[in-house]
């Protein structure tokens, strides 16, 4: 067996300290979740029906060469957000080649049902205005080279950083030095197979399983580490009498 020698625990950490580390990681915990719940509701639908599938991944990277990406929207990800009436006129005006001459009768839907969140601030495709709608009715072919550097670089910035402070919490447990040392590492690999595996699958759709294994791994190890964490920080079998 590997052991740590560490005289410093979880256990033995000061009142003030157990607080503020297990504030941390609620809170972290929770964006994790909101993360989570997020991807469903978006990558989720993405090929109209409810969970994440492999087909998903796929649209949402490689794109769905059969359509486009208003009308892969209008019934998956967006099919709730507008009444059935006005996704089916949207869907004709894109599968009759989205015509500028109708775009008197389309606007105003857009404007009614999209303009909300589809606006100048929010980052989102600008649809009421017709050179943008025109180009999302165009075969779909995933993300963009653009939306995957300016996502990438989000994600491998901002995720280490929350990994680099809870393996920071975590390598205090009373743990195993070997299994420390694989489940503080783990993440950061399986952060950079999410990442690396959607470049793949925008390119070759098979790669798309990796970004499953790449969700899942990281995924797992966070959570043994804050489990793990957890109990050494309050239960008594790890904590001690302390002085703050």
């Amino acid at each position: 067996m590997i052991g740590s020698k560490d005289e410093l625990t979880l256990g033995t950490l000061s009142l003030t300290y157990r607080v503020l580390f297990t504030g941390f990681l609620v809170v972290v915990g929770l964006g994790l979740c909101m993360a989570g719940a997020q991807i469903m509701l978006t990558h989720g639908k993405a090929d109209g029906k409810a969970g994440l599938s492999i087909d998903d991944i796929v649209y949402s990277y490689y794109g769905n060469r059969s359509g486009s990406k208003l009308e892969a929207a209008l019934t998956g990800k967006m099919k709730d957000k507008a009444p059935a009436e006005v996704n089916i006129a949207l869907i004709k005006w894109v599968r009759d080649g989205a015509p500028a001459s109708q775009w008197e009768t389309v606007k105003p839907l857009l404007e009614k049902q999209c303009a909300k969140c589809h606006d100048e601030e929010s980052g989102l495709p600008e649809v009421t205005k017709l050179e943008v709608a025109q180009s999302l009715a165009e075969t779909d072919h995933g993300a963009s080279i653009a939306s995957l550097t300016r996502v990438s670089h989000i994600h491998l910035f901002g995720i280490s950083f929350i990994f680099l402070f809870v393996g920071a919490i975590f390598g205090l447990a009373e743990f195993n030095q070997f299994w420390k040392l694989i489940l503080i590492s783990t993440p950061f690999a399986f952060l950079v197979l999410d990442v690396a595996s959607w470049w793949l699958t925008k390119f070759w759709p098979s790669c798309a399983w990796l970004t499953m294994i790449g969700g899942l791994g990281y995924s797992l190890a966070a959570t043994v580490m804050f489990a793990s964490s957890f109990a050494q920080m309050w239960l008594p079998r790890w904590t001690k009498k302390t002085t703050d």
